[in-house]
């Protein structure tokens, strides 16, 4: 089973992309449905919101007057947090419900309109974020929702920002266009990467590599990194997790694959993790890969004070330091790139460029005063 977050600020048309992704076969999850639906008449959720806000937040038919609730807490943070706590758990509870209910090979879409304000981006496999420029959002909203412009503009303003979105997303539809243009996107992102996705989890199968080829530093590497490295803290009850490898150093370009070093305090402990890691979509045994083919990462398991686990740390920061030793490491690769053109170069192939340059990375760890914690 595949489990992707899909979000998008008020306004910005993910309700389009998640009923294009369903159309395709997609088990949709609408959070803002089931928040609907767990306080319709009659259930435990609208008798707990009648207690907490009184019968005034009810309509004459005893249903929810959303409205009138709508008044109550939206100018307050406290009144907010006490809706959500009557709220979400009851969403939380039929949201397990139905992936249980999900088959094994199921893309499972959880539309979830505060999944950046909840912080749940690590809890999925693949996040989506669908958005709009803010003047077609806010179009969208007064003209086919009858929303004050006021209104429109304060409910965005109370949402995630931009910045906070992208952050977060793996993939960054773009819906401020025509319908046509997003859903274009949502078929390409179905059938190029949530059915292989999905299909090398449930197999426990890593992407193929391809070869050797750099590509220019990608100012994303550490954020992309630093996705990856919470769904690993998730799985792992918050163990360390380092970004290391070329794309871990400014400026250096670098296949495009994250290399990520995760510290274990024992190699027994980091072979319990194999399974939950190949769940989340990294199988492998101690050394493992990514199962995203649009996402490509290498995340090894070593031992803390190791002699691998600080060479890796040691030789990223040694070349984030310096420029030359940066430039000297590049000319060497771009050697390697050359001679393994039709394919992925050995894995020892760069040993000997370690082995010599060792000696200058450990003086500059002497001199700086470096340490690897």
């Amino acid at each position: 089973m595949l489990r992707v977050g899909l979000t998008g600020g008020i306004g910005s048309g993910k309700s389009t992309v998640a009923g294009r992704l369903a159309e395709h076969g997609a088990v949709l999850i609408d959070a803002d449905k089931l928040a609907r639906e767990v306080v319709e008449p009659g259930t435990p959720g609208l008798k707990a919101i009648a207690e907490a806000f009184g019968e005034e937040v009810l309509a004459e038919d005893g249903s929810l007057d959303r409205p009138k609730l709508a008044a109550v807490v939206f100018n307050s943070a406290e009144q907010r947090e006490r809706l959500n706590g009557i709220v979400h758990p009851l969403v939380g509870q039929r949201t397990a419900e139905m992936l249980a209910e999900a088959a094994d090979d199921a893309v499972v879409i959880h539309d979830v309109p505060l999944l950046v304000e909840k912080n749940y981006a690590p809890m999925y496999h693949l996040v989506v974020v669908v958005d709009a420029d803010i003047e077609e959002r806010v179009r969208r909203l007064t003209e086919t929702r009858g929303m004050p412009e006021a209104d429109a503009r304060a409910r965005i303003a109370a949402q995630a920002t931009t910045e906070q979105r992208r952050a977060v997303a793996d993939v960054w539809l773009d819906n401020s266009g025509t319908p046509d243009r997003v859903l274009a996107q949502a078929d390409a992102l179905w059938a190029d990467r949530l059915v292989p996705f999905e299909a090398n989890v449930r197999l426990h199968r890593s992407v193929d590599y391809g070869n050797a080829r750099l590509y220019d530093y990608n100012p994303e590497w550490p954020l992309q990194a630093a996705r990856l490295a919470a769904r690993i803290k998730l799985i792992t009850g918050g163990l360390r997790v380092d970004h290391v490898g070329s794309t871990a150093v400014p400026g250096l370009p670098a296949k495009d694959i994250i290399d990520l070093q995760v510290t274990v305090s024992s190699l027994e402990q980091g072979d319990a993790f194999a399974e939950p890691l190949a769940e989340a979509g990294f199988p492998g045994d101690r050394r493992h890969h990514s199962a995203d083919p649009g996402r490509l990462a290498n995340i090894q398991l070593r031992l803390e004070g190791s002699t691998d686990w600080r060479h890796a740390l040691l030789f990223r920061d040694w070349l984030r330091a310096s420029e030359q030793e940066r430039a000297s490491y590049l000319e060497f690769k771009q050697g390697i790139a050359k001679q393994y053109t039709s394919g992925s170069a050995p894995e020892n192939v760069k040993d000997a460029w370690f082995d010599k340059a060792l000696p200058r990375a450990e003086s500059w760890a002497q001199q700086t005063a470096w340490s690897p914690s």
